[in-house]
């Protein structure tokens, strides 16, 4: 039991807040969008379809995976959805006290698979984890929060014993990673709404403590712009909502003003930047969408409305929009997302130009893939290329600069050989120590290698200049890769998803957006350099070379 007032007590004293909330509810709540009811009452029906109902079962209660796993986040999930169904009076499941019983079992598994500390399981990788419990109890709490504006007095009693213990563990628990911190807070703001206890905001004072880490760029630590960005302004909001602290909205705004910069035209985000798993993945600001809405109607900011609209209403969510009175309020008149701009941002380390439909992203230092570009629909994923130098010959810019409207990379490769080391008595070399040995050797017939390229923005696109000189005669394929729906032209199969341009333009085309490349070079069909990183997914045009060499590619929007 939490400190301070008992269940009973509690719910005595909020009685009648809970009664007025049920009434500001009705006022505020009407009617919610048919789409988004359905799609919650789909995902209600399949979760009660998988639920485990054999009271036998280790994991009755629970939903399981694919692999057959019962996740505590699976849980949450269904009581979120069930929840919002039950009280919402467009769904089909409106008032059926099935749902109740089936929420009630989730529950119960969800304490029994907490620990001593009253933390969850993430089976997938993290054991009594205060982070990963934080996560369950945004559902989890978001679920009881719905049951208390809606008038559900008796059933909120039954989320009492898992959220508090949760709350206990996350007051006293740790983290992994920068995003952790807003999750734990979000979670024991959330809990302190519903049963508050004084430890939850003496914990979230001291992590806010630290600091909050949203750089001049609009970027959190992780610079996670297809996950843990929208996860950092989800907490963020959350704890500015529940414990009414308006300035913790700020670092939310910092970051959707920079992901205006970081939409493609086809509403895919910028994730080259990433320091995490979505890190040139296809993401779009789906997960943004509770964030983004809540900004948008609190700020009444038409930039917002913009970037929300493509968004709804696949990803608005009936719990969240049956919990946060915001979330239902008048959008403001759209203004248009920013479409011609050219910026610099050395922080994330790449440079962002956009002309209408056409988007490229330029990544300054350390990335194979150092260029996409995407016209409309059309996407080229990356320009990449390597030599089979010494097997290690991927290019990677180590150097990168600016000058007017061109960008220049370079980088530079040694490959020695290695002579007797002259005192072997005072260094026996053995089998362990072998590699440690090379420092003591004198270095001869040293190979050199220098990577050099130029980016250029000319009239309806770009022109890229690859370069490689110092060691002659080393075979080099320069590859591009493109989407899976790619319509190509112009090029030689080279069997599957490999191509080879031998000369002239290929066009790769999606629906009417296409993009023109060359003139190609095929001086043999070594495509897959020993050394180099492995193939990315997709269709690949390749053009060979043999160093030194030096061409001018270009790209045009068609």
């Amino acid at each position: 039991m939490r400190d301070g007032l008992s269940r009973r007590e509690f719910m005595v004293a909020s009685a009648g807040l809970v009664a007025a909330s049920s009434v500001r509810a009705a006022e505020v709540w009407k009617a919610f969008p048919s789409s988004v009811v359905k799609a919650n009452d789909d995902a209600v029906e399949r979760g009660m379809r998988t639920q485990q109902m054999g009271s036998a079962h280790r994991f009755y209660g629970g939903v399981p995976d694919e692999h057959e796993l019962y996740h505590a986040q699976d849980a949450g999930r269904l009581i979120q959805r069930t929840v919002a169904a039950y009280f919402c009076e467009n769904s089909k499941y409106h008032g059926d006290e099935r749902l109740l019983e089936r929420v009630r079992l989730a529950l119960q598994f969800l304490e029994r698979e907490q620990s001593n500390n009253g933390n969850i399981d993430l089976l997938t990788t993290n054991f009594n984890s205060p982070p990963d419990t934080g996560f369950v109890v945004h559902r989890v709490a978001n679920a009881a929060n719905v049951a208390r504006l809606h008038g559900g007095d008796e059933l909120l009693a039954d989320f009492e014993p898992f959220l508090t213990k949760a709350g206990s563990g996350l007051a006293k628990g740790g983290i992994h990673t920068p995003n952790h911190r807003w999750v734990v807070c979000a979670a024991m703001a959330q809990v302190h709404e519903l049963f508050p206890d004084e430890r939850y905001l003496r914990q979230i004072d001291t992590w806010l403590g630290e600091g909050i880490d949203i750089d001049e760029e609009g970027q959190y630590t992780e610079r996670s712009t297809g996950g843990y960005n929208a996860t950092c302004n989800e907490a963020f909001v959350t704890l500015a909502e529940k414990l009414n602290r308006p300035e913790l909205l700020e670092p939310v705004r910092k970051n959707l003003d920079a992901m205006a910069y970081l939409v493609h035209p086809n509403g895919e985000v910028v994730t080259e930047v990433s320091n995490r798993q979505d890190r040139n993945t296809r993401a779009t600001m789906g997960r943004y969408w509770f964030p983004l809405r809540y900004m948008t109607i609190h700020d009444k900011n038409g930039l917002y409305a913009s970037m929300l609209a493509p968004l709804e209403p696949k990803h608005m969510s009936l719990p969240r929009l049956m919990e946060y009175r915001m979330l239902n309020g008048p959008l403001p008149a759209a203004k248009p997302i920013p479409d011609d701009y050219d910026l610099d941002l050395p922080r994330s380390g790449i440079t962002r130009i956009r002309r209408g439909k056409m988007s490229a992203t330029i990544i300054h230092e350390g990335n194979s893939r150092w260029m996409s570009i995407s016209n409309g629909d059309t996407v080229i994923n990356g320009i990449r290329f390597a030599s089979a130098f010494f097997g290690k010959g991927q290019f990677r810019p180590e150097t990168y600069s600016r000058s007017g409207d061109e960008f220049r990379f370079s980088q530079s490769l040694e490959g020695p050989y290695y002579q007797p080391i002259s005192d072997a008595s005072r260094l026996p070399v053995e089998q362990k120590n072998f590699g440690g040995s090379k420092r003591h050797r004198e270095r001869t017939e040293v190979g050199m290698m220098r990577y050099e390229g130029r980016v250029r923005e000319v009239p309806g696109g770009f022109d890229v200049t690859i370069g490689a000189s110092g060691t002659d005669g080393v075979p080099l394929a320069i590859e591009i890769n493109l989407r899976p729906d790619a319509r190509l032209s112009g090029v030689e199969s080279l069997g599957g998803d490999r191509y080879l341009l031998r000369e002239g333009m290929a066009t790769c085309a999606v629906g009417d957006d296409r993009i023109l490349f060359g003139p190609g070079v095929a001086e043999h069909r070594y495509v897959q350099i020993r050394g180099a990183e492995d193939s990315l997914a997709g269709p690949i045009v390749y053009m060979t070379a043999y160093t030194s060499f030096e061409t001018t590619l270009q790209f045009r929007m068609g």
